[in-house]
């Protein structure tokens, strides 16, 4: 990669740069925070999530700085803008469980105390609405999303407004919860979790999801072990998820295991695949740092964007 815009790491090369910084999880701690059929393990948290959660530590405490000297510079008193990152990736590659790592790790850091978390699932128009313009089969692609809402909910939480609410999703239900909403107020940092957050085309005229990030991660890995990652978690949600009263998936909790792995694999090849190669693999190059997992769901690489 000559002419790379990214600098690229092993994980013995970027595990270097923790400083002898000790990890402040427990293993009970990392279960709560894996996801299904994730192996993240203490010794990939202080080989990777340590250092990036110490990269980032100095680029919240540097933009902290440059918000205070603006806001003097133009004598008004702007509210305290929270840093925002992006996390992007495809389905089943793990985002939501490095996001999580990530808002732990942060948060125990010295000048952050407060970092939330929001997946941009909530920002899925309804069931009832996307079946109306006949979008079901396009759950997850950018046009199934409410954008207005998302780009304003963004502004808003970038313009320092307190409590700002975003919708709340079900996985089990399949659909936005009616009435229900998670409040952001003023935290010190927003981690913003989906699919497709670094996409150009989430966007109104002029004004792109991204524009309103800090610092953005894309969790990366092979799209043979992706898919079959994606195919192992439908197998799982078989006798757990599906099995639960008014689960929209119920109707799969009875298929036999060779039924399963060839529904999941449909989905994955008539869906998930076609999202992932027309609009989330495209935007890899737009993050600021890229994770790589390799077959076993472990990180085996890192790429940090050069200044």
């Amino acid at each position: 990669m000559p002419y790379s815009p990214f600098r690229q790491f092993s994980v013995q090369q970027w595990a270097k740069l923790k400083d002898n910084t000790s990890v402040p999880l427990t293993e009970n701690e990392l279960q709560a925070l894996r996801g299904i059929n994730e192996r993240a393990s203490i010794m990939e948290v202080e080989n990777v999530y340590l250092p990036l959660s110490r990269l980032l530590s100095y680029y919240v405490a540097s933009v902290q700085s440059l918000n205070q000297q603006t806001s003097a510079f133009l004598h008004d008193n702007t509210p305290k803008v929270p840093f925002i990152i992006g996390v992007a990736g495809s389905v089943a590659v793990g985002k939501s469980t490095s996001s999580r790592i990530l808002q732990t790790l942060l948060a125990r850091w010295p000048g952050h105390p407060r970092v939330d978390l929001i997946n941009t699932d909530g920002f899925l128009l309804p069931t009832a609405e996307l079946e109306k313009r006949n979008l079901m089969h396009r759950k997850g692609f950018p046009e199934s999303y409410d954008r207005p809402a998302l780009l304003a909910f963004l502004s808003d939480i970038k313009s320092g407004r307190s409590k700002v609410s975003a919708p709340v999703y079900s996985h089990l239900r399949y659909d936005i919860v009616p009435g229900e909403f998670n409040t952001v107020d003023q935290p010190d940092v927003l981690i913003v979790e989906g699919l497709n957050v670094l996409q150009p085309n989430l966007a109104v005229p002029g004004v792109f999801v991204s524009d309103f990030f800090d610092f953005s991660v894309y969790v990366d890995a092979d799209e043979a072990d992706i898919r079959q990652w994606y195919i192992s978690r439908f197998l799982t949600f078989r006798h757990s998820v599906f099995k639960q009263p008014g689960a929209y998936f119920s109707h799969y909790a009875g298929l036999t295991e060779e039924e399963a792995t060839a529904t999941a694999s449909d989905i994955w090849d008539t869906i998930n695949r076609v999202n992932l190669h027309e609009n989330i693999h495209p935007t890899r190059e737009r993050a600021d740092l890229i994770l790589h997992k390799d077959s076993n769901h472990a990180i085996d690489g890192v790429l940090l964007r050069k200044l």
